[in-house]
């Protein structure tokens, strides 16, 4: 089994910077692909971006150029690094694994971007 727990987030001015981390356990060399979604109050939840094991990343328009995922492998640990923050990027960010076609998803971790 995998198990992840998401951390780092918190409250940031508009324009402002936050990482957050997602780091796993468990079954790490079964795990496929890593990814941010994230849900906005009164919203469902989004894709944010991916990392492959290969390393091949991809972006939601919304967030491109301004966010970066990243892993570690050493730590079994992604991030996502999050810059010129807007109040729209306001949510609970949650990161998910895939292990062996399944979904496997973290607590989450709230980002409020406001002044």
């Amino acid at each position: 089994q995998v198990q992840l727990v998401e951390s780092g987030g918190g409250l940031v001015q508009p324009g402002g910077s936050l990482s957050v981390s997602c780091a796993a356990s468990g079954s790490i060399s079964s795990i496929d692909v890593r990814a941010w979604y994230r849900q906005a109050p009164g919203k469902q939840r989004e894709w944010v971006a991916t990392i492959t094991r290969g390393g091949y990343t991809n972006y939601i328009d919304s967030v491109k150029g301004r966010f970066t995922i990243s892993r570690d492998n050493a730590k079994n640990t992604v991030y996502l690094q999050m810059n010129s923050l807007k109040p729209e990027d306001t949510a609970v960010y949650y990161c998910k694994a895939v292990v062996a076609g399944s979904e496997v998803w973290g607590q989450g971790t709230l980002v409020t971007v406001s002044s």
